[in-house]
């Protein structure tokens, strides 16, 4: 039996892991957490008997633990960062799920850490922000620290059982997201409902907003930097729009590795439970090799999608400038869904807080957070909002 935490439940990452959980008797679900989703998260505690469940919002929790109550349920009810860090340290569990959105994961991943949990990662912020807290910690604590997103999980399997010292270059794939071929001009147009129509990936709708603007590649450099202990310089990223290979290692003997597989995140989250088993899904996972024509690899325009020029800038720098990259897109791409800017303010409100920030070199939790306050507060004020 394996005991697991899931902080962000009720997302598109956590309900997938519970889809794979579903089928699975060798898990048990110790914790489960969101953010203010109780109506999903009151149907997943009844499916699966947590212990603890976490509603980050603090009316929702009083909410929900009122419902509880009444109905008998044996089930504590937590909120706010102390409770998130209550649910991802919660006793006897083995691997904690970490895939909220935003910073709030930094810190119960921290918490994690130090309980001594394996952790399966789906929050990029983490890594991009606090990676140079985040590696040394996870070394120290002694646990595992399994990547979900499917570029980082695909490098992940390519690397298994090489030398670190064999590696030439790590290369991101990306699909391009649905404005691929487009230029500046065209961008400015485009509309909230065009921007989430993925041709490949059923994703929520930031990191969905995210792929269009490529800042989510952005953010993945970052995070391969941190996972893998490779030089930003050696980090490529080319577009894959057909979403087949999902990331590859070049290796010093000019062999190169790739993971290939349909767009299905319940592939890398699979990986990142089970690892380095591998047991069957569905028979919707298997590739049919004989309906593939072509792969197409290209480079990508960052002339015209700055975002991920922007990222590697960012990562580049070091220091807080990637909290300010992150923490400005997260704010942007929130007034995006919400109709207040268009879609190239986005990567403009990203470009003028890098701008305007003083970098911080290492910088501790506090003053992490402090970046994102910072950049948060810049982009309010540019918008007027």
């Amino acid at each position: 039996m394996r005991y697991i935490s899931i902080l962000g439940s009720t997302g598109s990452i956590g309900t997938q892991t519970l889809d794979v959980v579903r089928r699975d008797s060798e898990f048990k679900v110790l914790a489960l957490a969101a953010y203010s989703n109780i109506e999903l998260l009151k149907k997943q505690a009844e499916e699966f008997k947590p212990r603890l469940v976490c509603v980050y919002d603090r009316k929702k929790a009083e909410e929900l633990s009122e419902i509880f109550k009444a109905e008998g349920t044996d089930c504590t009810v937590v909120s706010g960062p102390e409770g998130l860090s209550e649910a991802a340290t919660v006793e006897g569990a083995d691997l904690t799920v970490v895939a909220v959105v935003g910073m709030i994961g930094i810190a119960p991943t921290i918490a994690a850490i130090n309980a001594g949990k394996d952790i399966a990662l789906a929050n990029k912020e983490t890594l991009v922000c606090a990676g140079h807290i985040i590696m040394p910690l996870i070394k120290e604590k002694g646990v595992r620290l399994l990547p979900v997103d499917s570029e980082h999980s695909a490098i992940f399997q390519c690397l298994a059982g090489e030398e670190h010292e064999s590696v030439s270059k790590l290369i991101l794939t990306a699909s391009g997201g649905p404005f691929r071929g487009y230029t500046k001009e065209m961008l400015k147009n485009v509309k909230l409902e065009d921007a989430l129509k993925h041709p490949n990936w059923s994703m929520g709708k930031k990191i969905t907003i995210d792929s269009a603007s490529m800042v989510n590649k952005g953010l993945e450099v970052m995070e391969a930097h941190w996972l893998f202990d490779v030089n930003y310089e050696d980090i490529e990223v080319l577009v894959q729009p057909e979403s087949i290979i999902h990331s590859m290692v070049l290796f010093k003997d000019g062999a190169l590795k790739a993971q290939l597989g349909v767009p299905d995140m319940r592939i890398p989250i699979e990986y990142a439970l089970y690892a380095p088993r591998r047991v069957f899904i569905s028979e919707d996972s298997m590739p049919d090799l004989s309906a593939i024509k072509c792969i197409n690899l290209m480079k990508p325009d960052t002339e015209v999608f700055e975002g991920l020029k922007l990222g590697i800038e960012a990562g580049m720098t070091g220091g807080s400038m990637p909290t300010v990259y992150n923490a400005a897109n997260e704010e942007a791409v929130a007034l995006f869904l919400s109709g207040k800017i268009g879609f190239t303010d986005i990567t403009e409100a990203i470009k003028g807080a890098m701008k305007a920030h003083s970098l911080k070199f290492e910088p501790c939790l506090e003053e992490i957070l402090e970046a994102e306050t910072e950049a948060r507060n810049y982009v309010k004020g540019r918008f007027n909002i």
